[in-house]
């Protein structure tokens, strides 16, 4: 996968300590649910060897260097929950929206799904603003488990579905 600026390659483990610095950063961690916090080289080097053949989970990068992850679960033949977090340095660049966008036009393009679905905690306005950008509909809201918080943080709940199949994806594949 390519974008204008970004590229993206499958996460190894080479990438452990990267990851644990940018990923530990308590403003990132505090918005995933999976990620704990305080986020050990440990933590790293577990999840990228626990990562499932229904998850694809790809490095984001800028100019070689990793700056994020963005990824989809797959939840059944026909759809799948992406998620993205990008790196504290990299915030208010437009880099989440266009590793999302990217993403998107892979699970709809190659990976045939028909129907996307994401959310982000009620205090992550940063995400609110990137999945309107993404053409994302909201769909409610309920609670989901946040592993640094250790709490349920009330979550908004999104879908968005492919384009009808005589339109053209805008992105294209990358």
């Amino acid at each position: 996968m390519r974008s204008q600026r970004l590229t993206y390659r499958p996460i190894d483990a080479r990438d452990a300590s990267r990851i644990a610095v940018l990923a530990g950063d308590w403003d990132i961690a505090r918005m995933t649910a999976r990620i704990p916090h305080p986020y050990s080289l440990v933590d790293a080097d577990q999840w990228i060897s626990s990562i499932e053949s229904d998850e694809f989970v790809r490095a984001v990068e800028r100019d070689g260097e990793l700056i994020g992850a963005v990824g989809y679960i797959q939840r059944d033949a026909e759809q799948a929950e992406i998620g993205y977090w990008i790196g504290k340095p990299w915030w208010g660049n437009g880099y989440a929206t266009e590793a999302a966008s990217a993403l998107m036009d892979f699970c709809f393009g190659e990976a045939g799904f028909k129907r996307l679905t994401c959310g982000h905690f009620i205090d992550n306005s940063a995400s609110a603003r990137v999945i309107k950008k993404l053409g994302f509909r909201r769909v409610g809201s309920d609670q989901q488990w946040c592993e640094a918080r250790k709490s349920e943080v009330p979550t908004i709940r999104y879908v968005r579905r492919r384009p009808w199949l005589g339109r053209l994806w805008r992105g294209g594949k990358r």
